[in-house]
């Protein structure tokens, strides 16, 4: 399998990109296409020729499918696609979070809040509490201050998801 991503650009700098990627090569060779990242691996730089342009590192909401065909008939599945490159134009703000609300199209648009079941809260004091006793019932001892409640509750969680 490939390794890939989805790489989203604005309209001005598509056309670049096009125009770069569909010249020959000999005209080519002084435009340059660069993308780079900065410590943290989430912020970077896509270069186009002498023009820089900020970019991140997103992750999306579910993973994307991506298929190759060699004779127009079959399809060969390439990769699982988990992220994708923003690239912005120069004044733009650089998105503050690591993962991308909106799918690729038009239906998944907010698709985390809208498709995805919310995660419930949990009380970590519960939750430590609970691991606790379960410990001692594993090392043959008894639960301390039981309450089968909060215990249920705990393990409808664990065995729903």
């Amino acid at each position: 399998m490939e390794e890939q991503f989805i790489l989203r650009v604005t309209p001005s700098i598509a056309e670049k990109l096009d125009r770069l990627l569909s010249e020959t090569a000999s005209s080519s060779e002084e435009q340059s296409l660069d993308l780079s990242f900065s410590e943290d691996g989430r912020g970077g730089t896509f270069v186009i020729g002498n023009e820089h342009f900020p970019a991140s590192l997103l992750d999306l909401p579910c993973v994307v499918e991506s298929y190759k065909t060699y004779d127009d008939c079959a399809l060969v599945k390439t990769a699982d696609i988990g992220q994708m490159i923003m690239v912005r134009e120069a004044g733009d703000t650089a998105p503050d979070v690591v993962e991308y609300r909106h799918g690729l199209t038009p239906p998944m648009r907010d698709a985390r809040k809208r498709r995805f079941r919310r995660e419930p809260y949990l009380n970590p004091e519960l939750v430590q509490r609970v691991e606790k006793d379960l410990l001692n019932i594993m090392a043959g001892g008894t639960v301390e201050n039981a309450d089968i409640l909060s215990i249920m509750h705990i393990f409808d969680f664990v065995f729903s998801a």
